[in-house]
């Protein structure tokens, strides 16, 4: 009997101009498709996605849900996965050759690894540009490497392949995260278990003016502060998972952690609004704090007093 190595979970709503593309993508990589399971998990699209996936007949096993947004949809597609490594896509997107197979060999190559990621370009659909993007991917167990830790970069859920034992674990995904759910698996999995960085360009993100998650430019007002208050739920249910599961984590690395990833979207929401002097201190403080491993100790002493001089300089004088 053929063993179900891998299944590819593509999570869509209403993007039936872009499916095909993506399950072409996979339907011709070179690698068993006998060992392949093909999934894709409908949230309630109301477009004509189901008339062009019915086409691929029994290549593709296909399940419509009511629309409950993203981590409904990954959970029902977890749940039918059937294979021992899971390859997230999202249906706006598609993979390029090889993909599969050199995922597959990550993973046997690093048994104990839990989640492996690959490098991405960028199509912006307005001009057809294709944009490598630069790839910062760290490999190992990151709590047992303080560099490794804070420089890790979370990536789209088409890069992502998670041991499906690992995932297991992790789920359920809380169903209030409509958006960047994918993340709640990645950034757990980077706590609990070592993980692989591929370098190639093996997923290309498409860029269309809908993208929440990675994109930044094109975005209104308003879907730039939605982007960044999904991510600071998307953190907030990933602490309740981790204060759930302490005995299994090393308390002082995972909240090192979650700082430097906190960083980043302090930084996307200080564009949208200033902060104020004393806010803005305590946010410079944790930021050296939190790169203090990866910088001297003469530039980390400069970075306290800079800290100190912007409770009279403010947020804005620094532009």
């Amino acid at each position: 009997m053929t063993t179900t190595q891998i299944t590819v979970l593509i999570d869509t709503y209403n993007y039936g101009r872009f499916i095909e593309e993506a399950i072409d993508s996979v339907l011709s990589q070179d690698f068993p498709m006998e060992q392949v399971q093909v999934l894709v998990v409908d949230d309630g699209s109301t477009d004509d996605t189901l008339e062009r996936v019915r086409k691929y007949g029994s290549r593709i096993e296909y399940f419509h849900k009511a629309n409950g947004g993203q981590a409904s949809a990954l959970n029902a597609g977890f749940a039918r996965a059937r294979g021992e490594i899971v390859v997230l896509l999202d249906a706006d997107d598609y993979f390029l050759p090889g993909k599969l197979r050199r995922v597959a060999e990550e993973f046997r190559k690093r048994p104990d690894v839990g989640m492996v990621y690959n490098a991405l370009s960028e199509l912006h659909m307005d001009s057809g540009r294709m944009v490598e993007v630069p790839f910062a991917g760290v490999i190992g167990f990151l709590p047992g490497d303080k560099k490794k830790l804070v420089t890790f970069c979370a990536y789209p859920t088409s890069c992502l392949a998670f041991r499906r034992g690992l995932a297991e674990k992790l789920l359920p995904i809380p169903e209030s995260l409509r958006l960047q759910a994918d993340g709640y698996v990645e950034h757990l999995a980077v706590l609990i278990a070592p993980v692989a960085a591929i370098p190639e360009v093996l997923s290309v993100y498409r860029v269309h003016g809908r993208n929440l998650y990675y994109a930044v430019d094109g975005l209104s007002a308003e879907e730039k502060r939605r982007r960044t208050d999904s991510y600071f739920s998307l953190m907030g249910e990933i602490k309740g998972w981790t204060q759930r599961h302490k005995a299994e984590l090393n308390g002082p690395r995972t909240r090192l952690f979650f700082s430097s990833q906190l960083l980043h979207a302090e930084e996307h929401r200080f564009l949208m609004e200033a902060p104020g002097r004393l806010r803005y201190f305590w946010y410079l403080v944790r930021q050296n704090y939190v790169h203090g491993c990866l910088q001297t100790w003469r530039f980390t002493t400069l970075k306290y007093l800079l800290a100190l001089a912007s409770l009279w300089t403010g947020y804005r004088d620094r532009k």
